[in-house]
């Protein structure tokens, strides 16, 4: 620890690493949650109670997607935010209701999926698609209540194009180190542990039933590989990281340094690139929920085969013409 002098923060890494992770999430969640909502869409009619929240966990991924381009620009030009105050809130704004709301709507899978289970005879006929959709409202607006005040702080400094920070200025960073510890705490922790709670005891049932249909029980599984991925590579390590680098910000506005502050830094950038993943990563609940989808790609491959092997027949000349005959 040095009282005096604190070692240099390589702030540069993030205008590295961000853009490319942006984009390839861009690409990759815009087409993978528009055929997953395209799907569910197509059967509307049939629409689970399940499947009320995955359609909103598509629109949450969409939503905050559409505000990548923005940020692509912004770490391009080496963090100069040319758009506004008000439009830098209204983008990380979008970022925490993604997010938040990601969380919300899978932990609501997971304690539909444990009612269905557990207790079938109990909800049986009382758990209506209006509840699922008075359910959702619920999470958007107490993700909405709880991501509200970072709009708050201040995100840009002067009005020059700057800095459109994900937390805030270094001025007010102590209190926002205490909001978002009490915001991990309510959006993060609290979901994860029913989560896990709802999955370990769906995961005991099935292994101690030897009735248990094998086709639930393989779903089930695969939806908690699923969930485990989400939350062991997007949402853990974001947490932890961006509370202990507000932390490591607090002590270095102290004069209080250490060496490992750039370290934290750098990680926390890797963690914020891991976090966007998410709205690529959720459509995975569509592959589960969604029989067709995994046939439909077969078939895409199968056709795209087909195709390739068609163009390299006809590049060789190997391609069978009809033939003609004088009676023709």
């Amino acid at each position: 620890m040095n009282n005096t002098s604190c070692p240099r923060v390589n702030f540069d890494f993030e205008h590295r690493f961000l853009p490319p992770v942006f984009i390839s999430v861009f690409i990759v969640g815009l087409v993978a949650n528009g055929w997953g909502l395209k799907s569910l869409l197509q059967k509307w009619k049939k629409l689970g109670h399940v499947n009320v929240f995955v359609l909103n966990l598509g629109l949450a991924d969409i939503l905050y997607l559409l505000t990548l381009p923005f940020l692509m620009v912004y770490y391009f030009m080496k963090s100069k935010w040319i758009f506004g105050d008000t439009f830098c809130k209204i983008t990380r704004f979008c970022f925490n209701l993604n997010l938040y709301g990601s969380i919300g709507f899978l932990t609501c899978i997971s304690v539909y999926r444990y009612l269905a289970i557990v207790h079938p005879m109990r909800v049986m006929g009382k758990l209506t698609v209006t509840h699922s959709v008075a359910i959702s409202v619920m999470v958007w607006m107490l993700v909405s209540v709880q991501s509200l005040p970072d709009m708050f702080y201040t995100k840009t400094f002067g009005n020059k194009p700057g800095k459109c920070y994900d937390t805030t200025h270094k001025t007010y960073v102590e209190d926002y180190l205490k909001y978002s510890l009490g915001w991990t705490l309510t959006g993060f922790c609290l979901p994860f542990f029913i989560t896990l709670g709802c999955y370990g005891h769906v995961i005991v049932i099935l292994c101690h039933q030897n009735t248990t249909d094998k086709v639930l029980k393989k779903r089930c599984l695969k939806l908690l590989l699923i969930l485990i991925v989400l939350f062991s590579v997007c949402y853990i390590p974001y947490h932890v990281l961006k509370n202990l680098n507000l932390w490591s910000r607090v002590l270095s506005k102290q004069q209080i340094c250490h060496e490992w502050s750039n370290g934290v830094y750098i990680a926390y950038q890797i963690s914020r690139g891991l976090v966007c993943l998410n709205s690529a990563l959720n459509p995975l609940v569509y592959l589960h929920g969604n029989e067709d989808i995994p046939a439909q790609l077969r078939q895409l491959l199968q056709q795209a085969r087909q195709m390739s092997s068609h163009l390299f027949l006809s590049n060789y000349g190997c391609v069978p013409v009809a033939q003609t005959t004088d009676e023709d």
